[in-house]
């Protein structure tokens, strides 16, 4: 499906050059040695210049002239969300292996158009959701799968920082707080993430979503920047899903599920990334790799560049593929409609 000649480097072109492609994809690809950086592509042509003059390649004014280069065999797709489809498709149909970051679309007829395009085009569609990536969620579901907290009942997660303002290349004045641009603000951003997380981690659909997306404390842009979510998963559990931008000072990056035979803790211990408190009394505690996060310059390596130059290198599609987006997507899209029509919203 995607096999490359056996023995030469995977060569990317990202397009996009703001934060998001500088502290990670680029620093990842770039550190990669089965990788060779060709392009950069951004509106800002000086971004760009920046970036290839840092990580190698060349820069290029308009995406669609980097995606038409023969020498360029998978592009990463780190645009403002309304982009993030229309320069997908273009991309695949272009011949291009893709990694898309999220959320991979702003509706989901969307991203089913991205879903069909790679299937049309042989090419692989990965989604940069990262946080499943991360040790000590990896750890949580294996103790998850492994029944040690027996029946799921009820759950809750929540990615809450000071937001986008401090850490994007354009600030308070950039794409994050222009819904034209953006599509969604806090959910968007950090919401997805976490609807990505708990669909993976417990295994189950979310089929229901009430919930408040509200813009309260920004008063620049218009778009969400706190939202608060209630959600029932397929098999009945319920929970919440917080997602902010006025954490501050720290973030909230946490994620706990309480079932009938005790309490999983996920990144809300200072000491240790895995914790759980059995019915019996019994406490085990688990030193792992802890999650990725911008607080404290802790941009660390999030997986996700490996994961999609693993896929492409061993032509195994990835398993963050554009149907996993799609139903991280899908339980965004509820929220915003619960919170538009005050009602539940059932998950299409």
């Amino acid at each position: 499906m995607s096999t490359l000649s056996t023995g030469r480097k995977i060569r990317v072109g990202l397009i996009g050059s703001g934060s998001i492609a500088r502290h990670r994809h680029a620093t990842e690809l770039s550190k990669n040695e089965d990788v060779e950086i060709v392009a950069f592509a951004d509106r800002v042509p000086e971004r760009a210049e920046e970036c290839a003059a840092k990580f190698g390649g060349v820069s290029i004014s308009d995406w669609k002239n980097l995606i038409a280069r023969d020498d360029i065999d998978a592009v990463v797709v780190a645009t403002a969300n309304a982009y993030h489809a229309p320069i997908t498709i273009a991309a695949l149909k272009a011949g291009k292996l893709v990694l898309c970051e999220k959320p991979m679309a702003t509706s989901d007829v969307e991203a089913r158009e991205m879903i069909e395009t790679a299937v049309k085009n042989g090419k692989f569609l990965m989604i940069g959701h990262n946080q499943r990536l991360a040790q000590s969620h990896i750890k949580a579901k294996e103790l998850f799968d492994d029944g040690i907290i027996g029946k799921l009942l009820t759950f809750r997660t929540s990615f809450s920082h000071a937001g986008p303002e401090g850490w994007s290349i354009e600030g308070k004045d950039g794409w994050f707080f222009n819904r034209a641009e953006a599509f969604v603000g806090s959910m968007g951003d950090l919401g997805v993430h976490k609807a990505d997380l708990l669909l993976w981690l417990i295994g189950e659909d979310i089929v229901e979503v009430s919930s408040f997306v509200e813009q309260i404390a920004k008063p620049f842009g218009d778009v969400d920047d706190n939202a608060v979510c209630l959600l029932r998963a397929k098999s009945g559990a319920i929970g919440t899903l917080t997602a902010s931008w006025s954490h501050n000072p720290g973030e909230d990056n946490g994620t706990v599920l309480y079932g009938s035979k005790g309490i999983l803790h996920i990144g809300t211990d200072k000491n240790y990334p895995v914790v759980v408190n059995l019915s019996t009394g019994e406490n085990q505690y688990y030193e792992t790799g802890r999650i990725q996060t911008n607080d404290g310059g802790g941009q660390h390596d999030s997986g996700v560049s490996r994961a999609f130059i693993n896929a492409i290198k061993t032509n195994t599609p990835p398993e963050i593929d554009g149907e996993q987006g799609r139903r991280a997507l899908a339980v965004i899209l509820a929220a915003l409609e619960s919170a538009k029509t005050k009602r539940h919203i059932l998950v299409s």
